[in-house]
């Protein structure tokens, strides 16, 4: 699925450095505003420790993960909204973006510039705020005469409008429509086809140092602040230089530091369920392979996803849940257990079903 994160932010907060280590690409990351001028794309490969085991049980000669795509967008700076710095471009990116992924600046360095305005994590993430809550303020104000028409002329339904309002009210009040939606009764469904940057799943990375790593009071700090937003702490830097190793000396290093999993492979874990997604498993000799889904998607839908003939022919899947496969040590002994089911069409996919499809046109997923 071609869904991607924006990775946004004041210039020199680290968004380049971060990108860089999630993709290892070799991205300008520069002491400069607008290092970034167009948004690079990188994908990443979503952790997934299921698939080495269904690797070995099914002795395949390869592993494929899921993906999840993030899109490195230029700084944003105090007036993006009025057209400061690359303004209408930048913002143009965003709204292109299915979530946003906020870079916060929550390290100490003198050599690394600090953009007029920028002083603490707080006062950072309420500029990118404000600016994104302002271009949404005037989406609104230009689309709220056609709504009126419209209303009147009873070609759309009174909801559209009613929820414009509210999002009007509530933006006017700082805050942005992903924190505030639910509280004030608004219907982000119906926004959608305004493209409102701040109604977008939001994720809060503070980039910061060792000693920030060891301050849970802050963090806790900060978490609160963002809430319902999932706030990920790491060092940019850090992950940088731990991509360079091989996965032993990186999991030593890690330990080293009193981690026990990579900031990267957390945003990649948090960022693929921002999306609302998750994954299915197919396996065989030729490879074990996680497949891209939306939550609640049925079986036909899943196996749409693997080839269109799939979803059109099918006719039932043949479905084991990962961790009884593992129990059971082979799909025969998890027949002979029972716990292989046949799903027909109304079946809605769990993460990690072990799946082969069967289909009036093909067949897919085979073991």
């Amino acid at each position: 699925m071609a869904l991607t994160i924006g990775i946004v932010g004041l210039p020199n907060v680290g968004k380049s450095t971060l990108f860089n280590a999630l993709t290892r690409a070799e991205v300008l990351a520069a002491n400069y505003p607008f290092a970034t001028i167009d948004p690079n794309v990188g994908v990443v490969p979503l952790p997934d420790p299921r698939l080495d085991t269904l690797a070995e049980l099914f002795s395949s000669e390869k592993t494929v993960p899921a993906t999840v795509s993030f899109v490195d967008i230029a700084g944003i700076v105090k007036g993006a909204s009025e057209g400061e710095g690359l303004g209408n471009k930048f913002l143009a990116n965003i709204r292109e973006a299915d979530a946003i992924c906020q870079v916060t600046r929550a390290f100490t360095d003198p050599d690394v510039t600090r953009v007029p305005g920028s002083d603490t994590p707080a006062g950072d993430m309420d500029t990118v705020a404000t600016e994104l809550i302002l271009a949404d303020l005037q989406t609104i104000e230009n689309a709220l005469p056609r709504l009126e028409k419209e209303t009147k002329r009873k070609t759309i339904e009174p909801e559209m409008l009613e929820n414009v309002t509210k999002a009007k009210d509530l933006l006017e009040t700082g805050t942005t429509l992903y924190q505030g939606a639910q509280g004030a009764g608004i219907d982000l469904e119906v926004l959608r086809e305004l493209q409102l940057m701040t109604a977008k799943p939001f994720i809060y990375v503070f980039n910061t140092d060792e000693e920030g790593l060891a301050d849970t009071a802050l963090q806790q700090q900060l978490r609160e602040a963002v809430a319902p937003a999932e706030a990920i702490f790491l060092d940019a830097k850090f992950e940088a230089e731990l991509i360079e190793l091989d996965a032993a000396e990186a999991q030593e290093m890690l330990e080293s530091t009193g981690q026990e999993q990579s900031g990267l492979d957390q945003l990649a874990r948090v960022g693929f369920a921002t999306l609302g997604l998750q994954t299915y498993l197919t396996a065989g000799p030729k490879e074990s392979r996680a497949w891209t889904i939306p939550q609640g998607a049925t079986a036909p839908q899943a196996a749409g996803v693997i080839h269109t003939d799939f979803e059109r022919g099918f006719i039932k899947a043949e479905i084991v849940s990962f961790d009884k496969l593992v129990e059971a040590g082979s799909m025969a002994e998890a027949k002979s257990h029972g716990w292989v089911r046949m799903e027909g069409k109304e079946y809605v996919m769990a993460d990690g079903d072990v799946v082969e499809f069967r289909s009036g046109l093909t067949s897919g997923g085979k073991k």
